[in-house]
Protein backbone atom coordinates (compact mmCIF):
# COMPACT_ATOMS: atom_id res chain seq x y z
CA UNK A 1 0.00 0.00 0.00
CA UNK A 2 1.35 3.49 -1.15
CA UNK A 3 1.09 6.43 0.67
CA UNK A 4 -1.99 8.07 -0.96
CA UNK A 5 -3.92 5.15 -1.11
CA UNK A 6 -3.30 4.80 2.60
CA UNK A 7 -4.61 8.12 2.99
CA UNK A 8 -7.02 7.84 0.70
CA UNK A 9 -8.75 4.72 2.25
CA UNK A 10 -7.98 5.66 6.04
CA UNK A 11 -9.42 8.70 5.88
CA UNK A 12 -13.09 8.65 6.67
CA UNK A 13 -12.51 6.90 9.71
CA UNK A 14 -9.83 9.13 10.84
CA UNK A 15 -12.18 12.47 10.08
CA UNK A 16 -15.23 10.41 11.91
CA UNK A 17 -13.04 9.73 14.76
CA UNK A 18 -11.84 13.51 15.29
CA UNK A 19 -15.76 14.53 15.27
CA UNK A 20 -16.38 12.15 17.99
CA UNK A 21 -13.31 13.34 19.92
CA UNK A 22 -14.65 16.82 19.27
CA UNK A 23 -18.59 16.28 20.14
CA UNK A 24 -17.26 14.18 23.41
CA UNK A 25 -14.56 17.51 24.60
CA UNK A 26 -13.59 15.38 27.97
CA UNK A 27 -16.88 13.81 28.24
CA UNK A 28 -17.14 10.64 26.33
CA UNK A 29 -20.98 9.67 28.12
CA UNK A 30 -21.91 12.87 25.60
CA UNK A 31 -21.76 10.40 23.07
CA UNK A 32 -24.16 7.76 24.14
CA UNK A 33 -23.59 4.22 24.34
CA UNK A 34 -23.23 3.24 20.95
CA UNK A 35 -21.03 6.55 20.04
CA UNK A 36 -18.73 5.08 23.01
CA UNK A 37 -18.97 1.70 21.36
CA UNK A 38 -17.87 3.22 17.88
CA UNK A 39 -15.19 6.07 19.14
CA UNK A 40 -13.78 2.49 20.39
CA UNK A 41 -13.47 0.84 17.57
CA UNK A 42 -12.63 4.00 14.99
CA UNK A 43 -9.50 4.23 18.38
CA UNK A 44 -8.27 0.99 17.55
CA UNK A 45 -8.48 1.48 14.19
CA UNK A 46 -6.33 4.09 14.29
CA UNK A 47 -3.80 2.93 16.28
CA UNK A 48 -3.18 0.24 14.16
CA UNK A 49 -2.95 2.35 11.27
CA UNK A 50 -0.27 4.45 13.31
CA UNK A 51 1.71 1.91 14.08
CA UNK A 52 1.48 1.07 10.18
CA UNK A 53 2.61 4.76 9.70
CA UNK A 54 5.65 4.50 11.61
CA UNK A 55 6.57 1.44 10.21
CA UNK A 56 5.85 2.68 6.14
CA UNK A 57 5.85 6.23 6.42
CA UNK A 58 8.17 7.58 9.36
CA UNK A 59 9.03 10.84 9.49
CA UNK A 60 5.54 12.08 7.08
CA UNK A 61 2.99 14.21 8.09
CA UNK A 62 0.59 11.35 8.80
CA UNK A 63 2.61 9.99 11.29
CA UNK A 64 2.20 13.03 13.33
CA UNK A 65 -1.21 13.44 12.29
CA UNK A 66 -1.99 10.21 13.43
CA UNK A 67 0.05 10.40 16.89
CA UNK A 68 -1.84 13.88 17.95
CA UNK A 69 -5.59 12.21 17.04
CA UNK A 70 -4.98 8.75 18.79
CA UNK A 71 -3.65 11.08 21.55
CA UNK A 72 -6.51 13.03 22.03
CA UNK A 73 -8.61 9.78 21.69
CA UNK A 74 -7.30 7.78 24.26
CA UNK A 75 -8.14 9.73 27.67
CA UNK A 76 -11.36 9.36 25.99
CA UNK A 77 -11.61 5.40 25.26
CA UNK A 78 -10.36 4.58 28.65
CA UNK A 79 -12.10 7.18 30.45
CA UNK A 80 -8.89 8.94 32.18
CA UNK A 81 -6.87 11.79 32.19
CA UNK A 82 -4.32 11.54 29.61
CA UNK A 83 -1.25 10.16 31.37
CA UNK A 84 1.19 12.20 32.31
CA UNK A 85 4.99 11.73 31.48
CA UNK A 86 6.74 10.02 34.33
CA UNK A 87 10.32 11.60 34.84
CA UNK A 88 12.13 8.65 35.06
CA UNK A 89 10.35 6.96 32.19
CA UNK A 90 10.74 10.08 29.86
CA UNK A 91 14.93 10.88 30.55
CA UNK A 92 15.54 6.76 30.52
CA UNK A 93 13.37 6.00 27.40
CA UNK A 94 11.55 8.70 26.07
CA UNK A 95 13.74 11.54 25.42
CA UNK A 96 16.06 9.36 23.23
CA UNK A 97 13.02 8.30 20.93
CA UNK A 98 12.45 12.24 20.72
CA UNK A 99 16.10 12.61 19.47
CA UNK A 100 16.53 9.39 17.38
CA UNK A 101 12.84 9.48 15.84
CA UNK A 102 13.65 11.58 12.51
CA UNK A 103 17.44 11.32 12.07
CA UNK A 104 17.26 13.57 8.59
CA UNK A 105 16.93 17.13 10.66
CA UNK A 106 20.09 15.45 12.54
CA UNK A 107 22.19 14.88 9.64
CA UNK A 108 20.93 17.87 8.02
CA UNK A 109 21.72 19.91 11.71
CA UNK A 110 25.45 17.96 12.09
CA UNK A 111 26.44 19.50 8.28
CA UNK A 112 25.21 23.01 9.15
CA UNK A 113 27.31 22.55 12.10
CA UNK A 114 30.29 21.13 11.10
CA UNK A 115 31.02 21.38 7.61
CA UNK A 116 31.35 25.42 8.12
CA UNK A 117 33.89 24.49 11.15
CA UNK A 118 36.28 22.46 8.80
CA UNK A 119 35.91 24.90 6.10
CA UNK A 120 36.78 27.96 8.38
CA UNK A 121 39.83 25.82 10.35
CA UNK A 122 41.49 25.37 6.65
CA UNK A 123 40.37 28.77 5.75
CA UNK A 124 42.21 30.01 9.55
CA UNK A 125 45.13 27.71 8.45
CA UNK A 126 45.91 29.00 5.53
CA UNK A 127 44.95 32.64 5.81
CA UNK A 128 44.72 33.50 9.41
CA UNK A 129 44.93 37.33 9.15
CA UNK A 130 41.75 37.37 7.47
CA UNK A 131 40.33 35.02 9.89
CA UNK A 132 41.57 36.47 12.89
CA UNK A 133 39.07 39.40 12.28
CA UNK A 134 35.97 37.30 12.92
CA UNK A 135 37.46 35.75 16.31
CA UNK A 136 36.10 37.87 19.45
CA UNK A 137 38.27 39.23 22.12
CA UNK A 138 37.70 36.58 24.65
CA UNK A 139 38.95 33.75 22.45
CA UNK A 140 42.44 35.71 20.96
CA UNK A 141 44.26 34.36 23.45
CA UNK A 142 44.42 30.65 22.09
CA UNK A 143 45.93 32.28 18.94
CA UNK A 144 48.40 34.48 19.50
CA UNK A 145 52.12 32.93 18.73
CA UNK A 146 54.07 31.59 21.33
CA UNK A 147 57.65 30.12 21.92
CA UNK A 148 57.92 26.20 21.14
CA UNK A 149 57.04 24.70 23.76
CA UNK A 150 54.87 27.49 25.71
CA UNK A 151 51.83 27.11 27.34
CA UNK A 152 49.26 30.04 26.80
CA UNK A 153 50.34 32.31 29.33
CA UNK A 154 47.38 32.00 31.51
CA UNK A 155 46.48 31.49 35.08
CA UNK A 156 44.05 28.75 36.35
CA UNK A 157 41.32 31.12 36.85
CA UNK A 158 41.97 32.68 33.31
CA UNK A 159 42.22 29.03 31.66
CA UNK A 160 38.53 28.42 33.83
CA UNK A 161 37.09 31.68 32.04
CA UNK A 162 38.23 30.87 28.92
CA UNK A 163 36.51 27.13 29.16
CA UNK A 164 33.77 28.88 30.66
CA UNK A 165 32.83 31.55 27.62
CA UNK A 166 32.64 28.54 25.63
CA UNK A 167 30.78 26.51 27.39
CA UNK A 168 27.93 29.79 27.63
CA UNK A 169 28.48 30.42 24.32
CA UNK A 170 27.48 26.57 23.45
CA UNK A 171 23.94 27.11 25.75
CA UNK A 172 23.09 29.81 24.04
CA UNK A 173 23.48 28.47 20.42
CA UNK A 174 21.64 25.77 21.72
CA UNK A 175 18.81 27.36 22.62
CA UNK A 176 19.23 30.13 19.61
CA UNK A 177 19.15 27.13 17.26
CA UNK A 178 16.11 25.92 19.15
CA UNK A 179 14.28 28.98 19.07
CA UNK A 180 14.89 29.64 15.70
CA UNK A 181 12.99 26.77 14.33
CA UNK A 182 9.81 29.79 14.74
CA UNK A 183 11.47 31.11 11.46
CA UNK A 184 10.71 28.68 9.59
CA UNK A 185 14.62 26.79 10.59
CA UNK A 186 16.07 30.14 8.55
CA UNK A 187 17.10 31.13 11.90
CA UNK A 188 18.62 27.88 13.43
CA UNK A 189 20.28 27.22 9.80
CA UNK A 190 21.88 30.91 10.13
CA UNK A 191 22.33 29.97 14.13
CA UNK A 192 24.52 26.84 13.26
CA UNK A 193 26.36 27.79 10.12
CA UNK A 194 27.82 31.01 11.80
CA UNK A 195 28.91 29.00 15.09
CA UNK A 196 30.41 26.19 13.23
CA UNK A 197 32.20 29.14 11.11
CA UNK A 198 33.57 31.04 14.59
CA UNK A 199 34.54 26.95 15.93
CA UNK A 200 36.45 26.45 13.00
CA UNK A 201 38.09 29.91 12.45
CA UNK A 202 39.28 29.62 16.56
CA UNK A 203 40.49 26.10 16.26
CA UNK A 204 42.66 26.86 13.22
CA UNK A 205 43.89 30.11 14.33
CA UNK A 206 45.26 28.23 17.57
CA UNK A 207 46.64 25.15 15.45
CA UNK A 208 48.37 27.85 13.33
CA UNK A 209 50.15 29.80 16.17
CA UNK A 210 51.33 26.73 17.62
CA UNK A 211 48.76 26.58 20.69
CA UNK A 212 46.46 23.77 18.86
CA UNK A 213 47.37 20.89 21.72
CA UNK A 214 46.37 23.94 24.55
CA UNK A 215 43.42 24.66 22.63
CA UNK A 216 41.86 21.49 22.31
CA UNK A 217 43.27 20.18 25.89
CA UNK A 218 40.72 23.42 27.42
CA UNK A 219 37.67 22.69 25.30
CA UNK A 220 38.12 18.84 24.21
CA UNK A 221 36.56 17.38 27.35
CA UNK A 222 33.18 19.28 27.43
CA UNK A 223 33.39 20.24 23.72
CA UNK A 224 32.20 17.01 22.20
CA UNK A 225 29.00 16.39 24.54
CA UNK A 226 27.81 20.42 24.27
CA UNK A 227 28.80 19.75 20.16
CA UNK A 228 26.35 16.76 20.21
CA UNK A 229 23.44 19.41 22.21
CA UNK A 230 24.00 21.92 19.90
CA UNK A 231 23.12 19.31 16.93
CA UNK A 232 20.40 17.86 18.97
CA UNK A 233 18.67 21.12 19.71
CA UNK A 234 19.24 22.60 16.26
CA UNK A 235 17.45 19.63 14.79
CA UNK A 236 14.96 20.20 16.89
CA UNK A 237 14.51 23.62 15.78
CA UNK A 238 14.68 22.59 11.82
CA UNK A 239 11.79 20.44 13.20
CA UNK A 240 9.69 23.23 14.03
CA UNK A 241 10.48 25.16 10.98
CA UNK A 242 9.36 22.37 8.60
CA UNK A 243 6.55 21.69 10.53
CA UNK A 244 5.12 24.87 9.48
CA UNK A 245 6.61 24.29 6.19
CA UNK A 246 5.13 21.20 5.20
CA UNK A 247 2.20 20.72 7.04
CA UNK A 248 1.31 17.79 5.37
CA UNK A 249 -2.99 17.78 5.69
CA UNK A 250 -3.12 19.38 9.41
CA UNK A 251 -3.45 23.01 9.93
CA UNK A 252 -0.56 24.99 10.23
CA UNK A 253 -1.26 25.46 13.70
CA UNK A 254 -1.75 22.29 14.63
CA UNK A 255 1.06 21.01 13.40
CA UNK A 256 3.14 23.53 14.46
CA UNK A 257 1.39 22.55 18.24
CA UNK A 258 2.07 19.08 17.89
CA UNK A 259 5.78 19.33 16.82
CA UNK A 260 6.02 21.88 19.88
CA UNK A 261 5.22 19.31 22.33
CA UNK A 262 8.48 16.93 20.98
CA UNK A 263 10.17 20.40 20.82
CA UNK A 264 9.65 20.61 24.68
CA UNK A 265 10.52 17.08 25.32
CA UNK A 266 13.98 17.81 23.82
CA UNK A 267 14.78 20.63 25.72
CA UNK A 268 13.74 19.45 29.05
CA UNK A 269 15.65 15.84 27.60
CA UNK A 270 19.18 17.79 26.66
CA UNK A 271 19.55 19.76 30.08
CA UNK A 272 21.04 17.00 32.09
CA UNK A 273 23.69 17.14 29.30
CA UNK A 274 23.79 20.66 28.94
CA UNK A 275 24.84 20.43 32.83
CA UNK A 276 26.82 17.47 32.74
CA UNK A 277 28.95 19.38 30.21
CA UNK A 278 29.88 22.46 32.78
CA UNK A 279 30.23 20.06 35.55
CA UNK A 280 33.26 18.77 33.32
CA UNK A 281 34.34 21.87 32.14
CA UNK A 282 34.35 23.21 35.70
CA UNK A 283 36.32 20.39 37.47
CA UNK A 284 38.64 19.19 34.53
CA UNK A 285 39.91 22.46 33.11
CA UNK A 286 41.37 23.99 35.87
CA UNK A 287 43.09 20.41 36.86
CA UNK A 288 45.26 20.25 34.04
CA UNK A 289 45.09 16.62 33.46
CA UNK A 290 46.69 16.49 29.85
CA UNK A 291 45.69 16.13 26.33
CA UNK A 292 44.95 12.50 25.93
CA UNK A 293 43.35 12.56 28.89
CA UNK A 294 40.66 15.19 27.77
CA UNK A 295 40.36 14.01 24.67
CA UNK A 296 39.59 10.42 26.13
CA UNK A 297 36.90 11.81 28.39
CA UNK A 298 35.19 14.23 25.54
CA UNK A 299 34.94 11.20 22.87
CA UNK A 300 33.90 8.98 25.41
CA UNK A 301 31.14 11.10 26.39
CA UNK A 302 30.09 11.82 22.93
CA UNK A 303 29.93 8.13 22.52
CA UNK A 304 27.87 7.12 25.46
CA UNK A 305 25.56 10.07 24.46
CA UNK A 306 24.88 8.80 20.50
CA UNK A 307 25.09 5.23 21.79
CA UNK A 308 22.35 6.15 23.95
CA UNK A 309 20.08 7.82 21.03
CA UNK A 310 21.21 4.48 18.82
CA UNK A 311 20.14 1.95 21.43
CA UNK A 312 17.51 3.46 23.27
CA UNK A 313 15.69 5.56 20.74
CA UNK A 314 15.72 2.41 18.31
CA UNK A 315 14.00 0.46 21.09
CA UNK A 316 11.57 3.02 22.20
CA UNK A 317 10.29 3.46 18.89
CA UNK A 318 10.27 -0.74 18.75
CA UNK A 319 8.01 -0.70 21.81
CA UNK A 320 5.83 2.16 20.92
CA UNK A 321 4.85 0.24 17.55
CA UNK A 322 3.91 -2.99 19.39
CA UNK A 323 1.71 -0.98 21.70
CA UNK A 324 -0.08 1.27 19.02
CA UNK A 325 -0.67 -2.27 17.59
CA UNK A 326 -2.24 -3.91 20.67
CA UNK A 327 -4.71 -0.45 20.39
CA UNK A 328 -2.84 0.73 24.14
CA UNK A 329 -0.65 3.60 25.23
CA UNK A 330 3.36 2.77 25.24
CA UNK A 331 4.66 2.16 28.49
Amino acid sequence: MNLDRFQREREPAWRELAGLVETAGRRPERLGPDGVRRLGALYRSAAADLALARRRFRGDPVERRLEALVGQARHLVYDAPARRIAPVRFFARDYWRLVAERPVPLLVAAGLLLGPAVLAAIWALGDPGAAGGLVPGEYRSVTEPRPAGADLGLSVEEEAEFASAVFTNNIQVSFLALAGGMALGLVTAFVLLFNGTLLGAVAGLATEAGNGPAFFELVTAHGVLELSCIVVTGAAGLRLGWSIVDPGRLRRLDSLAAEARRTVGIVLGTAPWLVLAGLVEGFLTPAGTGLAAVVAIGLGLGALYWALVVVLGRERAAAGGRADRAGTAPA
